[in-house]
């Protein structure tokens, strides 16, 4: 006879193997993604010869691109042609970055507030994921009060990314986590967005060269942070950028909490490179791929 009591105990079984389940499924989902690259690394590269360019990047190894530079187009192809010559690649573009277009002319195409639906539609044409943020120009920061509108534009945005099925994210710097009148520009975005909404792309050396530890963040904003930027810090007063291994970042401990992040993708980029950045990118995936990867 199946008792009250002996049915809630099943239900419950039930319930906490659904929830190991779900968890194991998100965990397998982080592990199997493909190592991604920041198109701007080979920004001079890609402006010269844009398939030789993503070729290139393909047979290092590299699954995922994230575009940077929309204007209407994507290195000067349509997003139909964009994304033919990704899918012969075996490579797909889950991620972009778009400026957000208060500044010069104030009028430049595909920013969050000049074109913003075109671009929406370019990246679900392709089959982006995520929209990003990618930088503030210094005439576009200010005051606390100047935050809280840029919070309430990114807001706007993301209601429309979410009728296309994209997620809208913000990507930091270091000048987020300069206080102004005492509070911290990436607390005034996060706080005054929802977390569903609008999700962050965590670059990993800005963050660290303003003196926070991404785990700490990774557990203020538990499931918010949904991509990485992957780049390493040298051991130089100076802290440039290096190739991913080479540097003093913690990645090893970092990737071992991508479930508390919330990450779904992470992409190598290094600004600066004291050679080709082919060679760099070529060495931060040999690293990730032997050390990182297998701490997911």
């Amino acid at each position: 006879m199946i008792t009250r009591r002996n049915l809630l105990k099943q239900m419950a079984w039930v319930s906490a193997g659904s929830l190991v389940m779900n968890d194991a499924f998100a965990l397998a989902d982080v592990k199997n993604k493909k190592v991604g690259v920041q198109l701007y690394t080979v920004r001079n590269e890609i402006g010269k010869d844009a398939l030789g360019t993503l070729k290139k990047v393909a047979s290092m190894g590299f699954g995922e691109v994230e575009n940077f530079g929309y204007n209407g187009k994507f290195f000067g192809m349509s997003a139909s042609e964009y994304k033919s010559v990704l899918a012969d690649l075996g490579m797909t573009a889950p991620s972009g970055h778009y400026m957000y277009g208060n500044f010069g002319n104030k009028q430049i195409p595909g920013t969050l507030l000049h074109g913003w639906e075109k671009a929406v539609e370019d990246a679900a044409a392709i089959g982006q994921q995520y929209m990003v943020i990618a930088y503030l120009m210094p005439e576009e920061r200010g005051d606390a009060d100047t935050y809280k509108k840029i919070a309430a534009n990114l807001s706007k945005a993301a209601e429309t990314c979410k009728k296309a099925g994209i997620q809208l994210c913000y990507h930091n710097h270091d000048f987020e986590f300069e206080a102004q009148q005492g509070v911290l520009p990436f607390d005034i975005l996060t706080a005054e967005t929802d977390k569903d909404m609008v999700k962050i792309e965590l670059d990993l050396y800005w963050a660290v060269r303003a003196n926070q530890n991404p785990i700490d963040l990774f557990k203020k904003h538990k499931g918010r942070i949904a991509l990485w930027h992957v780049k390493d810090m040298d051991n130089t007063d100076k802290k440039n950028f290096t190739e991913v291994g080479n540097g003093v970042i913690d990645f090893g401990t970092i990737f071992s909490q991508a479930k508390t992040s919330g990450m779904k993708h992470f992409f190598v980029e290094q600004d600066v490179c004291p050679g080709s950045p082919f060679d760099s990118i070529k060495q931060s995936i040999g690293f990730i791929q032997s050390n990182l990867v297998k701490k997911l």
